[in-house]
């Protein structure tokens, strides 16, 4: 093979796995992100961090297509992501639980996590909740694959109660293995330790941690607990007013500046 040629078309090992390029997102005449730039590691933990209305939420939902930007660029491995619709997300390889949980509540642990596995391939979780209901026979690959994240998460003893009988740190696990039956490899986390009490915050560190080493993962998310955040994180980004204000280690952005007025600003 033609050497330049060879390095066109290999991928770089060391390269990001998500770039965010100069983002900008506009309501209307509000700056919701204004040229936000940054890069997530592969098979690291990174933290994005701010106040209430930094915009950590919009770029969450950019990343996943929920919302469109007004200018700027994000790639997954080297590819621009912005034109494709949410539901093909899960095929590209990114998998995102949410704050508010996205969990079919009248379903089972088993089969809101067997969902997931059909959502990479299909991309539409009501339309698969619906097949799953009509049709007797589930694929017994992803019934083997759910059946080893309910192991994996110690839900064995819940797999086939409905989600809404569970306590809401229970449902958080469920809400995870759900993502995880995607075969992400980017998981973007959304506030997961919102409505948790201490012990499960430090449950919830644990699985994350062992759940980025197990699967290999890239993990981004959205935390308000800093206790949870700067513990796990191998690099933390700072947004306030929808402008990056800092990126680096836990200790470097802990002692930025910028960092310390905004979140100073917010508890005034």
């Amino acid at each position: 093979m033609n050497p330049s040629l060879e390095s066109i078309t290999r991928p770089d090992p060391n390269a990001p796995l998500l770039r965010v390029r100069d983002v900008v997102v506009r309501f209307g005449g509000i700056v919701a992100l204004d040229q936000v730039s940054f890069d997530v590691p592969k098979q690291k933990i990174v933290g994005l961090i701010g106040p209430n209305g930094a915009g950590k939420t919009t770029l969450f939902n950019c990343l996943s297509r929920l919302y469109e930007t007004t200018s700027g660029g994000i790639e997954l491995d080297g590819l621009s992501i912005l034109d494709l619709p949410a539901h093909a997300m899960a095929a590209r390889g990114i998998g995102r639980t949410f704050q508010n949980l996205a969990l079919f509540p009248s379903a089972t642990v088993f089969e809101n996590i067997l969902i997931g596995c059909h959502t990479r391939k299909h991309g539409n979780l009501l339309a698969d909740m619906l097949s799953l209901r009509r049709s007797r026979q589930v694929n017994r690959a992803a019934a083997a694959m759910a059946n080893e994240l309910i192991a994996y998460l110690r839900l064995g003893d819940v797999a086939h109660r409905k989600v809404a009988q569970l306590p809401f740190g229970t449902q958080k696990r469920v809400e995870f293995a759900r993502a995880l039956a995607m075969k992400p490899r980017l998981l973007l986390l959304d506030e997961p330790a919102c409505g948790l009490n201490h012990e499960e915050v430090e449950g919830l560190a644990e699985l994350i941690r062992g759940t980025q080493r197990d699967f290999d993962l890239t993990v981004l998310l959205v935390e308000h607990h800093m206790g949870l955040v700067m513990g796990i994180s191998d690099w933390i980004v700072a947004l306030n007013f929808g402008r990056r204000i800092a990126a680096g280690t836990p200790a470097q952005v802990q002692a930025s500046p910028e960092v310390i007025a905004a979140y100073l600003g917010e508890s005034k």
